[in-house]
């Protein structure tokens, strides 16, 4: 009987330590919690905590682990069951609705998180912390990229780089409101006091998100556009001005470009980008976050970051 009881004892220690680092993780982020904080909510000592985990860093691990597992196998198991049906008529509403059902029906489930889970998949995104990115990064790896490409087959008109920036955006956006934001307040705000049933939950949470991502890539008169208002905001200063003519000068261009390269776009294959063809400014941003943007296009440079952009994206958002 005493086994027994030691047993329950330290399962419930080992669930506490874990309760009180999520807890403390959606409130502070990685970076501002200490293990005296957690140990402290838990109401255990540091060495419970040195004993079932070892570290802070592979607490974290585990408190993360412990939801984004399933989390991610539910989206796996759903996405392939759409593929299944729907093949090569795959839709873009069909792989966002197998990124965002599974966490909508976690986060009414009070065994794995309840309320409070949609603001740690919102934190997991926008937390700043090199550590959490690179765990995520690392441990969820194939979970992206088999999202990443199943959006490819959805949207075969957009390039890589463009379908990772977008997809990057879209859902950086709504993580970053879920973060900070209590779900409950949210969810009425957005419905505007009324009910509201999963099919318009999901409806309206993803209109945007598809709005965005169907969009076509912008003209040459709208690049145009931009460089103008670039010109306007140099006010008066000649270096500006003449760098907003090259930039419309580079949307002529970047028009034909397009306009050439579409039948390989749609076999999936890379072409010009929006960050290409604005200024140069944005395809130097391209070259630091993953090679040279410029290049050949073809394999590895910039067209790797978009996956990794959002890849991170994935793990931190519903």
């Amino acid at each position: 009987m005493a086994v027994r009881t030691t047993g329950r004892h330290a399962g419930d220690t080992k669930s506490r330590i874990l309760d009180a680092a999520e807890t403390l993780f959606i409130d502070c982020g990685y970076e501002a919690m200490s293990l005296r904080q957690i140990t402290s909510r838990a109401e255990v000592n540091l060495a419970a905590v040195n004993y079932h985990f070892g570290s802070k860093e592979s607490l974290i691990h585990s408190m993360l682990s412990r939801r984004l597992d399933r989390l991610n196998q539910e989206r796996l198991k759903l996405l392939d069951r759409f593929d299944a049906l729907l093949g090569e008529r795959l839709t873009c509403e069909h792989v966002l609705g197998a990124m965002f059902i599974p966490a909508l029906r976690l986060s009414r489930d009070p065994r794995v998180g309840g309320k409070a889970f949609l603001r740690l998949l919102g934190r997991a995104y926008t937390d700043p912390s090199s550590f959490i990115r690179d765990f995520l990064n690392a441990h969820y790896e194939s979970v992206a990229v088999r999202f990443f490409d199943a959006f490819q087959r959805a949207l075969p008109h957009l390039p890589r780089e463009e379908l990772g920036w977008r997809l990057h955006f879209a859902i950086g956006a709504l993580s970053g409101v879920l973060a900070g934001t209590d779900t409950d307040s949210l969810l009425s705000e957005f419905s505007q006091g009324k009910s509201m049933d999963d099919l318009q939950l999901i409806a309206r949470l993803a209109s945007l998100m598809v709005a965005a991502l169907k969009a076509p890539l912008p003209d040459s008169s709208q690049l145009a556009t931009f460089a103008a208002v670039l010109g306007d905001a140099a006010d008066g200063n000649a270096d500006g001005l003449d760098g907003a003519a090259a930039c419309a000068q580079q949307g002529t261009q970047a028009q034909a470009q397009q306009a050439q390269a579409q039948p390989e776009r749609h076999d999936g294959a890379n072409g010009t980008t929006l960050s290409q063809a604005a200024s140069n400014e944005t395809t130097q941003a391209s070259r630091s976050i993953g090679g040279d943007a410029a290049g050949d296009g073809t394999r590895g440079g910039a067209i790797e970051a978009a996956p990794l952009a959002f890849q991170h994206a994935l793990h931190g958002t519903v």
